[in-house]
């Protein structure tokens, strides 16, 4: 019997061959917003910080300084990056009502889908990045398209979207839109209020906690696009 010293030698190609330790991949702009959504995602806004970024990218916060100046631009990068997938459409003067009605759904649901990241949208309404600014010159189109004159645009941009934001950030603060429990409570804490002080909201609480899918954001928006309809000249309606 050889003894294992004697023995031959496992060919090459059987060896198991050490395995070379991953290449970092070298910090960017890019990879550190990619990451603050990533955690935006999964955890939240409150959880957001330059440490918690750095920790999520393998190296420590003072390393992201030299791509990211401060929390705040990082918030409005990672906002700028969700925009980027609100889908855009040029202006078309015969449909600009349902076109403006339509990008709203598609920013609302965009902020939507990142938890409660339209809290930093309510917080930034001034759109002052690519994407955000994208947007801003798209309504801007629809509406001067639709016959409204310079001053009514520009207030019709801002009121439209601080509308879609504030509804965004109200419905992730009640589970993403997903309402039939706090609008529950509500309705049962109305019953025990006084009737003869508050008869109306006591005998119209039901219509007032309705929670019916996009309804309620549908009705807003209808009242505003028609009410902004109203303010461009009659041939243009």
């Amino acid at each position: 019997m050889t003894s294992a010293a004697s023995r031959p030698g496992w060919p090459d190609q059987w060896r198991e061959k050490a395995k070379p330790a991953p290449r970092r991949q070298p910090l960017s702009r890019e990879r550190i917003v990619e990451a603050a959504l990533r955690i935006v995602d999964t955890e939240g806004m409150d959880a957001l910080s330059m440490r918690r970024v750095g920790q999520e990218l393998g190296t420590g916060a003072a390393s992201l300084y030299a791509h990211v100046g401060s929390k705040e631009e990082l918030v409005e990068l990672v906002l700028d990056l969700a925009y980027a997938e609100i889908e855009l459409e040029p202006a078309d003067p015969a449909q600009w009502q349902e076109q403006i009605k339509r990008l709203l759904r598609r920013s609302r649901q965009v902020l939507l889908s990142h938890r409660d990241l339209a809290k930093a949208a309510v917080v930034a309404n001034v759109p002052v990045t690519p994407h955000a600014m994208d947007i801003a010159e798209a309504m801007l189109g629809m509406l001067r398209a639709g016959g409204l004159d310079a001053q009514t645009a520009s207030y019709g941009v801002d009121l439209l979207g601080l509308y879609t934001t504030a509804t965004a950030y109200e419905a992730s603060t009640r589970g993403g839109g997903n309402t039939e429990e706090f609008t529950g409570r509500i309705r049962d804490y109305f019953a025990t209020i006084p009737v003869e002080r508050y008869p109306l909201i006591t005998s119209m609480a039901v219509s007032l906690t309705r929670n019916v899918g996009e309804e309620r954001f549908e009705f807003g928006l209808d009242i505003l696009v028609a009410g902004l309809a109203r303010q461009a000249p009659e041939q243009a309606r």
